[in-house]
């Protein structure tokens, strides 16, 4: 096992997810059903395989486009996303 790798992905997507709209929507859902349980591993198990459809979407996508490509356009989405939100499109 790679720790620093390890430790870095959870670093990242654990200040990345504070706060956000999956955290608001299982809060909500908590407090609705009062069922934590379910609800903890439907959520577990709905971000993990996001995470896996990611990884997997990631790797076909380097056996297309270099890395530093794929970088560039990520970071292009992430601004247009952004923008999209500030102009209230999304």
């Amino acid at each position: 096992m790679d720790w620093r790798v390890f430790l870095t992905t959870f670093a990242a997507l654990f200040i990345a997810e504070l706060g956000d709209k999956t955290q608001l929507a299982v809060i909500t859902l908590t407090c609705n059903e009062h069922k934590p349980l379910p609800i903890f591993f439907g959520a577990s198990i709905a971000l993990a395989t996001v995470t896996l459809l990611g990884i997997l979407g990631g790797e076909a996508l380097l056996r297309v486009f270099p890395a530093d490509i794929l970088r560039k356009l990520a970071a292009a989405a992430f601004v247009v996303l952004g923008l999209l939100m500030w102009f209230e499109v999304l």
